[in-house]
């Protein structure tokens, strides 16, 4: 029997809960599902070795489990959240893939070229770079963000692709991919989101620039859309009440689970995107980008 896709959930109602940023996983109610009990390989990645931004949890830890049952090896990278990336790396594992887990900030340069210099001792080689940290707050108005907080949500979610995107081109073979996570918010930006809008509209001008610019060495690069994902980055940037709301305006009518994420990644690490650069792919739910 198909599953109505209405009730893979959460649909709000959500619980009212808050983290303090980044967010853990584990103490989100209900907890993501992010593949483990579903997702089944094809082998299509076998071989292939990948970087995963923010790989700890939510979309990264989704992408990084269906990427090791596909047969690949991974470097997750991660901000502090220990025991998350401990539980991504024990799924890798478990598909009996190697997983190397890199703790640190990739809003600095010094680390984004470690990060590379890491996976590139690893594996001898990227096949593949998943460019998925990211940074919000919500805020009421524009008087409420600090150049601060500005400034860390441009580090982390442009910087760093530009800094980890330019230093591991150079280790990825022609048939590679580079994957950017945009957001629906690059065409339907939230005002109470403005800083993350504005970087996530800029990540699709990039990935468009990009994908002209390495596809002469047959490298492909694209990004993914999600809509509403039910991550840790939702309780820990997001009041309660917005929380209990979450994915209540999309023509599904609930968040989205990280699982139902990772088949379009996968999709653009594999050979059978041969033809695809440049592209967005949208996984928002119903809410359309026009």
């Amino acid at each position: 029997m198909i599953q109505d896709p209405r009730e893979r959930g959460p649909k709000p109602p959500n619980p009212r809960q808050q983290q303090e940023p980044p967010g853990v996983e584990s103490e989100m109610v209900p907890r993501p599902d992010y593949g483990e009990a579903t997702y089944k390989g094809a082998g299509k990645l076998e071989g292939k070795a990948a970087v995963i931004t923010g790989g700890d949890s939510g979309i990264g830890r989704a992408v990084a489990l269906a990427f090791a049952r596909e047969g690949a090896d991974v470097l997750i990278s991660y901000l502090e959240e220990e025991s998350d990336a401990a539980e991504t790396a024990r799924v890798v594992q478990e598909a009996g893939r190697r997983c190397i887990a890199v703790p640190g900030n990739v809003g600095e340069e010094a680390h984004c070229l470690a990060i590379v210099d890491r996976a590139v001792k690893e594996f001898g080689k990227i096949d593949v770079l998943v460019n998925n940290a990211a940074f919000q707050m919500s805020r009421e108005t524009i008087a409420d963000i600090s150049t601060e907080e500005f400034d860390r949500t441009l580090k982390t979610n442009l910087y760093a692709m530009f800094w980890l995107t330019k230093a591991a081109a150079p280790h990825m073979p022609a048939g590679g991919a580079v994957i950017n996570t945009s957001s629906i918010q690059a065409d339907a930006p939230s005002p109470d989101l403005l800083p993350y809008a504005m970087t996530k509209a800029a990540i699709q001008n990039f990935t468009g620039g990009l994908a002209q610019m390495l596809g002469k060495r047959g490298i492909r690069v694209n990004c993914v859309a999600p809509g509403p994902i039910w991550t840790p980055l939702i309780p820990a940037t997001m009041p309660p009440e917005k929380v209990q709301s979450f994915g209540k305006n999309v023509a599904l009518g609930r968040a989205g689970q990280p699982a139902e994420l990772a088949p379009a990644f996968v999709l653009l690490a594999s050979d059978d995107a041969s033809y695809i650069a440049g592209a967005t792919i949208a996984v928002t739910g119903g809410r359309p980008l026009i």
